[in-house]
């Protein structure tokens, strides 16, 4: 297929999700569903990606039970109530903010997983396996997050 005669388009939704504890596991793809209708584009590509360096996306399945083992299995890999250097305020002097909490834990948890994941559209369709979900996967604590969907094709 030759893209240069086809009129390619650009839908951007920004989504913003308030979470409610670190880790979890949100399910966000009906709202990454209902971008891609509003946006028209029938073929193409969707990017997901979380605009946070302690908030991630994966593809995952959406099942209570392994969601619980993930949340078990993120915590276990770099837990909070570990030593970090990021954490002592007293010798970091930089990213720093007003109400800046102990977080290193979850900056490392995310060194794990993705920023983004980008998943193929066609006809109209996300093209996710049986049991794929998007999901936004908060690392630190309950706050607000933005999730930017990108949309491009034909």
């Amino acid at each position: 297929m030759v893209l240069g005669a086809l009129n390619v388009k650009m839908h951007v939704e920004t989504m913003e999700i308030v979470t409610d504890r670190g880790p979890q596991f949100i399910d966000i793809t009906p709202d990454v569903v209902a971008a891609t209708v509003r946006s028209g584009i029938r073929n193409g590509l969707v990017v997901v990606f979380s605009k946070h360096t302690t908030a991630a996306i994966k593809i995952n399945e959406n099942e209570p039970e392994l969601i619980k083992d993930m949340e078990h299995l993120v915590s276990h890999v770099a837990p909070a109530d570990q030593y970090y250097h990021h954490n002592n305020f007293d010798v970091r002097t930089v990213n720093m903010v007003e109400d800046e909490c102990p977080n290193g834990h979850s900056h490392c948890q995310h060194l794990l997983l993705n920023t983004s994941e980008t998943i193929p559209l066609l006809d109209g369709k996300l093209q996710l396996g049986t049991w794929q979900s998007i999901f936004l996967v908060e690392l630190e604590r309950s706050r607000p997050r933005q999730v930017l969907v990108q949309i491009l094709g034909i």
